[in-house]
């Protein structure tokens, strides 16, 4: 078991514990069972002996019902080791991916992180739970057996030791060929369902398409995949039963041949032979626990490394001992900011950003697909940091503040839109989760959602579906605006988040921002010239650099990219809209 999961066994150490101890116990039982069976053959059965063969077959009885008893409670002590195990497991998993920063998730799919919190967690449990259970019984039901077989015939004993070794060796060979057969499994396990998962979330594109012939296609290619691997790997260990069955009749032929000629010979008893059989069976019995610890453990390596690999990622963004907790406003500076989301070398998505904005202005952002609009806002709430140079807030660079705080004060709509299972009420207190039905209502009023809430039969009460798909694009762009405004920030960033709503509605929105939230930095990225043109200053962004800043009229006059633009736009006749 790797070291690192480990850690996450914590509370459940005494069940842990407390599993072998019981199952020691139960071995202990089970290999006297045998020696008292001997005695009643050898002694009751051949002298005749009623009151000796009663007498210890109740003990015997007693010895069944005390393995019993401690293998029950080996089971449970086990299987709550196993499933507390698990859950701290998927706990820990959970924590860690919150602590990381958009660079962090961007090294893992989404499936990916599903499939390690539910498949291979459970590869892990099971492969745990069976460790502590069968790895300590098997070592001491074969010692203990190989002992006892050793104080009756010690001929079948030598014989033990050439075949429990060459046994091992034929399950190590099976288990080092099937090992990177299960890699491959697993790793083909998250593109199985991250093309669920895209299917799904996108059933309406596809039957707007018409494609699910195509989507059924491309399913069946990655699940045979996988069954293929999965068949290759299982056919491999599923040798370990016929091997381990060749070596059980070939020990147990060559006892009957050893022990037979003892019999003959008088230098054995048929209890004793008898006996001796059980202890074989009960040794090889313990060699296949061994093989069948040993495949599970093979197949949640495999889990275990994807597993460590989440937990051993490294957050890119830790705040310092002496963070700042507090942002003074929302005045935001970027000197000679480079970015890449390479890191250091990498190409550069932002070349050279020189930005004064000051605290309470309205900011519009501008620039064709690509131009880095997204990446420069994304910045300053430390989505990502800097490659080269610095962005402060409040006069204090972003790298200072405590992550908490600094994310509080900026409430950012970004452009893929999210909403979550449950009522209204519910997805806007993600803003605050404390906010009475009062100050939601009124944040849904400034984001133009009150309206169309009220028309609902539940009002603020509907519940939206899993992925908000029973209200519209325009409905859940209002509710994530009304949810960030709830926050109360400092600075709020618009990433082409009323691009679904019509131009009056857009209009409202934006003069509701001036009257109700004044002294908050608003920065606005749109497409539409109408939803910036009255901002106190325009950015235009053209391959990753600045192209101008100014009002709508200076820029109408200096800069070519806008004054292009805004002629389209407005010959086009969408003010009217």
């Amino acid at each position: 078991m790797n070291k690192t999961l480990l850690k996450s066994v914590r509370e459940f150490k005494k069940e842990t514990v407390l599993t072998p101890i019981f199952v020691i116990l139960e071995v202990l039982m089970e290999v006297l069972i045998p020696l008292q069976m001997a005695k009643i053959i050898d002694v009751g059965i051949q002298q005749g002996d009623l009151p000796y063969i009663l007498k210890m077959g109740g003990i015997l009885v007693v010895m069944a019902m005390l393995a019993l008893f401690f293998g029950a409670v080996a089971g449970a002590t086990a299987a709550k080791a196993g499933a507390g195990y698990a859950r701290n497991l998927r706990h820990d998993i959970f924590y860690k991916i919150q602590e990381f920063s958009f660079k962090n998730i961007d090294n893992f799919s989404t499936s990916s992180l599903v499939t390690r919190m539910t498949t291979d967690i459970t590869n892990v449990q099971m492969a745990y739970m069976m460790t502590i259970r069968l790895l300590a019984r098997a070592p001491i039901m074969m010692i203990l057996s190989w002992i006892m077989t050793l104080t009756i015939n010690v001929k079948v004993a030598m014989l033990f030791l050439v075949a429990a070794p060459l046994l091992g060796f034929a399950l190590i060979f099976i288990a080092k060929k099937a090992h990177p057969l299960f890699v491959q499994v697993f790793d083909q396990y998250d593109v199985l369902n991250n093309d669920v998962q895209e299917n799904v979330n996108a059933a309406r594109v596809v039957k707007a398409y018409v494609r699910e012939d195509h989507e059924i296609e491309k399913f069946h290619g990655i699940s045979l995949l996988v069954f293929k691997l999965f068949t290759k790997a299982e056919k491999i260990v599923a040798w370990n039963s016929p091997v381990m069955q060749f070596m059980m009749y070939t020990v147990i032929i060559v006892i009957v041949l050893i022990g037979g000629e003892d019999i003959i010979l008088g230098t054995m008893e048929p209890g004793e032979l008898t006996s001796v059989m059980i202890y074989a069976i009960q040794i090889l019995m313990s060699l296949m626990m061994v093989s069948f610890v040993f495949v599970m453990n093979m197949i949640a390596e495999a889990s275990t490394d994807r597993i460590q690999e989440v937990l051993e990622e490294v957050p890119e963004m830790q705040d310092k001992p002496d963070a700042v907790k507090e942002v003074k406003d929302g005045e935001i500076i970027f000197e000679n900011v480079d970015f890449s989301y390479a890191g250091e070398g990498g190409p550069l998505a932002l070349k050279n950003v020189n930005l004064h904005i000051r605290s309470g202005q309205t900011i519009g952002i501008f620039g064709g697909t690509g131009s880095a609009k997204s990446t420069l806002v994304s910045l300053i709430p430390r989505l990502y940091d800097v490659t080269k140079g610095s962005v402060k807030v409040g006069g204090i660079d972003v790298r200072d503040y405590n992550l908490e705080a600094l994310r509080d004060q900026v409430s950012m709509v970004l452009q893929k839109n999210v909403l979550f299972t449950g009522s209204i009420y519910d997805n806007i207190r993600w803003g605050d989760e404390d906010a009475s039905d009062e100050e939601v209502q009124r944040v849904c009023r400034l984001a133009q959602a009150d309206g169309f809430i009220r028309e609902f039969p539940e009002g603020y009460d509907t519940q939206i579906v899993e992925g908000g798909n029973n209200v519209s694009g325009g409905q859940k762009q209002r509710l994530c605006i009304a949810r960030a405004l709830l926050k109360k920030p400092k600075i709020l960033i618009l990433d082409d988040s009323t691009s679904a709503v019509d131009t009056k509605t857009d209009a409202l929105i934006r003069k509701a921002f001036r009257e109700e939230i004044p002294n908050t930095t608003k920065i606005i990225i749109s497409q539409r010239v109408s939803s910036i043109e009255d901002a106190d200053q325009i950015i235009i962004l053209d391959d990753g650099r600045i192209d101008g800043v100014g009002t709508s009229e200076e820029l109408l006059k200096n800069n070519a990219i806008y004054r292009e633009v805004y002629e389209s736009q407005m010959k086009g006749g969408e003010d009217n809209e």
